[in-house]
């Protein structure tokens, strides 16, 4: 984490209100960052970048916004349930008062919200301590000869870290860029200072 530390320093990664996170989280899935910010835009220019709104709006006109981040079908669905079960438990204000583990168990209770997208409305939606598992975390790891499942691995992240969500978030946010950066062909593993790091 050091060497990606020295690298990026500390940097700006998903900063948005609670709201915004818990929406974003759910379109990132399965997609790129770059798709989910056109439809982020679109949510807002139509007034629907809320919980309220969310709950509030015609599913076609949810399915149209967010299109370019893929399965917009599936992904109206998701964002309808999880909108709604957060209305249900008394909204973003509620959910920031719950202790982190029963506010992770609601948000997991949400179909189609996973530990990935829970954790990253955890961290980034509201600065609990809970580190991201993503894809990016798994083949960064993998590249060090680290190929444990999900739950040890971010134990073993929890346990290198200083216990603190600042650290959780720009730890991931560093190997998400790292990742995005050099991780796009066998060209980049030749010079993945990662991999040269565990060989």
């Amino acid at each position: 984490m050091q060497e990606l530390e020295g690298r990026y320093g500390a940097i700006s990664w998903w900063e948005a209100p609670p709201e915004e996170v818990l929406i974003g989280a759910v379109l990132t899935q399965q997609t790129r960052w770059e798709n989910v910010e056109q439809a982020i835009a679109t949510l807002k220019e139509i007034r629907c970048c809320s919980v309220a709104g969310v709950v509030e709006t015609e599913r076609e006109v949810i399915e149209t916004a967010v299109r370019p981040t893929g399965f917009y079908r599936v992904k109206t669905e998701r964002l309808k349930a999880l909108c709604g079960q957060v209305t249900d438990l008394g909204g973003v204000e509620a959910l920031a008062a719950m202790p982190t583990a029963r506010l992770r168990e609601e948000l997991l209770a949400v179909r189609g919200v996973g530990e990935e997208t829970a954790d990253s409305i955890l961290c980034y939606g509201f600065g609990r301590l809970a580190f991201v598992i993503d894809a990016y975390t798994r083949r960064i790891c993998r590249c060090m000869g680290v190929t444990v499942g999900d739950a040890e691995l971010r134990r073993l992240f929890e346990q290198a870290l200083p216990r603190d969500a600042m650290a959780y978030a720009q730890a991931h946010g560093r190997i998400v860029e790292y990742a995005k950066e050099c991780c796009k062909s066998e060209r980049g593993c030749k010079t993945c200072q990662v991999k040269n790091l565990s060989g």
